[in-house]
């Protein structure tokens, strides 16, 4: 019986994954690369490009992409060294019923970004295709939420497939088209990004970078358990959320300065580029909304005790059916939550290497460690109030605070 599970289970949401399922170097980098190719960031090179001048925008995508490189890096680490999910390092940090909460949390988040990817695919295409009929709308929404949702479904496996198809096409043709575009704009790169408008600060670009995927970073160690090693997780971590994400905002960037848009599909829709534009948008969003959907159905799997692949699809038909309202009601909610998740994943990280010893095995005892519970919900509340500084690293000094403060007091 144990071997048949295990062959079934490819995606060991129950258990600590094996070192005979553990991946390379090369298709960890590919999987995380492909996770962070992520277009709402574009939304967010375009507030940077209007925001900031070319050297502000240079500053606050290194600034920020470090802070969000550490952070996830630390997440991979942590994922790869005990080879959990987070919702089973989420139970050793916050008990049984209290990791309930992270496993909320990150399921409703991710099952949000996934509706509003679908529809940043569909509603575009529809438009410059099919005159932005609403019947072909929603048919392309079906279509790819489908595609997106069995690849999720099928687990690890798929993902990888799709990252190594994706991730070399999206970058060498995104990355193609944005350097035809500063070639026919008028100026360089630096006199484009000059017209900006001047509202921003670099420690308020620096925080909106951070922001820009901080909530799905905290799901990193669903995939980093796979890493071969403490140490490989970390660094394809590190890298690909740096060149991942940089990729993003550079894309948005350009789009803004030469087209006016907040899309890599738009340039290369002025460009003359129309099918490679939908190739390149389609799989972009494919590569993180397949590893959204991954991680709702494993933190739905946690909270009501069922395998991951039927929570899969439940989370599906949820961002497939709501996808259109999410795209044009949810944004501002989702910015919002996104500060609620770094608290939970500074919180795992503390959980790891403050008791090492306790995470040789799945087994837990501890119901709800309130600390851990309080934490969260105080950091969250503080990253969303408190206007000073990054808000994602204020939430995470809360909670971490919170939660040293339970361990003293559990040690007395």
């Amino acid at each position: 019986m144990k071997n048949e599970k295990t062959v079934v289970d490819i995606d060991y949401a129950e258990a600590i994954v094996p070192k005979s399922a553990r991946r390379g170097i090369v298709t960890m980098f590919m999987i995380m690369l492909g996770f962070t190719f992520f277009s709402a960031s574009m939304w967010v090179g375009q507030q940077l490009a209007d925001g900031l001048d070319f050297q502000g925008f240079v500053v606050s995508m290194i600034v920020g992409g470090v802070i969000l490189s550490l952070y996830t890096g630390l997440l991979g680490y942590v994922g790869a060294e005990t080879g959990m999910s987070l919702d089973l390092l989420a139970r050793k940090a916050f008990g049984v019923k209290g990791s309930y909460l992270p496993s909320a949390m990150i399921s409703f988040t991710q099952i949000g970004w996934f509706g509003v990817g679908i529809a940043m695919f569909a509603i575009p295409v529809a438009n410059e295709l099919l005159g932005g009929s609403k019947t072909a709308e929603w048919a392309l929404v079906i279509v790819a939420g489908i595609c997106m949702t069995a690849s999720a479904y099928f687990g690890i496996k798929s993902l990888t497939i799709v990252s190594y198809i994706a991730v070399p096409m999206v970058a060498v043709l995104g990355t193609v088209a944005m350097i035809l575009a500063v070639m026919r704009g008028d100026g360089t790169i630096v006199d484009q990004f000059a017209k900006s408008s001047g509202t921003l600060t670099v420690i308020g670009g620096a925080g909106l970078v951070v922001g820009s995927f901080v909530s799905g970073g905290t799901a990193t160690p669903n995939f980093s358990r796979f890493a071969k090693s403490g140490k490989v997780g970390a660094i394809t971590t590190v890298i690909a959320f740096f060149i991942g994400n940089s990729l993003m905002f550079f894309f948005g960037g350009v789009s803004s300065v030469y087209v006016g848009g907040n899309d890599i599909f738009e340039v290369m829709i002025n460009l003359g580029l129309f099918y490679l534009a939908i190739l390149v948008l389609g799989l972009n969003i494919w590569t993180t909304n397949d590893n959204a959907l991954y991680s709702a159905g494993l933190g739905l799997a946690n909270i009501f005790g069922q395998k991951k692949k039927p929570m899969v699809l439940v989370s599906g038909i949820i961002g497939t059916v709501l996808a259109v309202w999410l795209y044009w009601n949810f944004c501002g909610w989702l910015n919002i939550l996104n500060c609620t998740l770094p608290p939970v994943g500074i919180i795992l990280v503390l959980g790891y290497f403050l008791n090492k010893e306790k995470y040789q095995d799945v087994e837990v005892s501890e119901t709800v460690n309130w600390f851990a519970v309080i934490g969260v919900v105080l950091g969250a509340v503080v990253a969303n109030l408190v206007h000073w500084g990054i808000a994602s690293i204020n939430g995470m000094v809360v909670a971490a605070v919170c939660y040293l403060i339970g361990r003293a007091v559990e040690k007395k």
